[in-house]
């Protein structure tokens, strides 16, 4: 668990965040209000208790977050499991300001960790592809969960009928390109819109490429709480994910687990994660795109296929199996060490 705070929402909700936790993140809170946590450095503090805990060895293993390489410095000997989610940085440097560093963090990372954890095959291989020297036998797959709950009194203002895009649409999610793929069929239905849930209110440039597609009566954008998403996925017609590549693709799980037929690209970890139960296009294929969207919003009895199959594949992904691997994988590195 992280030995200061967390901006994780399921974790600040949860029974394992201390006393002590529950304090810093309420210090930090009240600095931020008054706007003196940059001044008193309360970040500093928190990174001076990391280090004096991390030096006195009072632990089996190690198991940082992301990429930062600072912990190398105090843990020792103590093992250590690194979590990589996905090679994006390393495939697709052009999307990031940063990946130069990063990539560089993440290799010695990859390089000094006793055990990797890759939250799919499709990662394992990209690890494997860009880093041939890695001992493939210290990476093991350990697949995601799906956290989704459908609520039954949520209330959502939603049109009757809309295709579903969740999250980010930045660079490599390949928003554009939907959007672009979709065009002709939104206009066609006039009462079929595009629902985009999350991920920030549509930049300028995103409403000026909209609008000059004709489609700014058409493209609603939302955002929910958590026990909203379920809502959206449940009765949108289908979700499309036109994503280039993913680690892994939760957004994928919670849609088949809320019954939501789902259309995205057979490639990347795609076809792990959704299995028979994807409606699959060729990436970049606008009209592929558009064909698959429309024959499922044409045929109720597909679409209703689609959402028995995405409910009966997502029950394959629990967050305890997960964690049931997960700690095997822990015991593991702390036996690497002690053999």
């Amino acid at each position: 668990m992280p030995l200061n705070n967390s901006t994780n929402v399921y974790f600040n909700n949860s029974h394992l965040i201390s006393f002590q936790q529950k304090l810093f993140k309420f210090l930090i809170e009240i600095l931020k209000k008054i706007r003196l946590d940059k001044r008193l450095k309360i970040y500093n503090i928190g990174k001076s208790r990391f280090k004096k805990i991390l030096s006195k060895q009072d632990y089996d293993l190690f198991i940082p977050t992301y990429y930062d390489i600072n912990f190398l410095n105090y843990i020792g000997t103590k093992p250590f499991v690194l979590t990589v989610y996905d090679m994006i940085h390393e495939l697709f440097p052009e999307y990031f300001s940063n990946s130069e560093i990063l990539v560089q963090n993440k290799l010695l990372l990859i390089e000094k960790a006793n055990r990797i954890i890759a939250v799919s095959e499709n990662t394992k291989k990209d690890i494997l592809k860009i880093y041939p020297n890695i001992n493939p036998a210290k990476i093991d797959v350990v697949y995601h969960g799906a956290s989704i709950k459908m609520k039954k009194k949520v209330k959502v203002d939603l049109p009757e009928k809309y295709l579903l895009f969740v999250g980010t649409r930045a660079i490599y999610k390949n928003f554009n390109f939907f959007v672009d793929s979709i065009s002709k069929l939104l206009k066609e239905k006039k009462n079929l819109y595009l629902v985009c849930a999350g991920g920030g209110s549509f930049s300028k440039s995103e409403n000026e490429y909209i609008a000059k597609l004709g489609l700014t009566d058409k493209i609603i954008f939302k955002t929910f709480e958590d026990n909203e998403l379920g809502f959206y996925y449940k009765n949108a017609q289908c979700f499309v994910f036109p994503s280039i590549y993913e680690g892994f693709g939760i957004p994928v799980l919670e849609a088949m687990a809320s019954g939501c037929p789902v259309v995205l690209a057979n490639h990347s970890s795609f076809p792990e994660v959704a299995g028979s139960a994807g409606v699959y296009f060729e990436l970049n294929n606008s009209e592929d795109l558009a064909i698959k969207i429309s024959n499922l919003i044409n045929d109720k009895n597909l679409r209703n296929e689609f959402s028995r199959k995405g409910i009966e594949q997502a029950k394959k992904f629990t967050w305890e199996s997960a964690a049931r691997q997960c700690i095997n994988v822990y015991e593991k590195a702390c036996a690497s060490i002690n053999n």
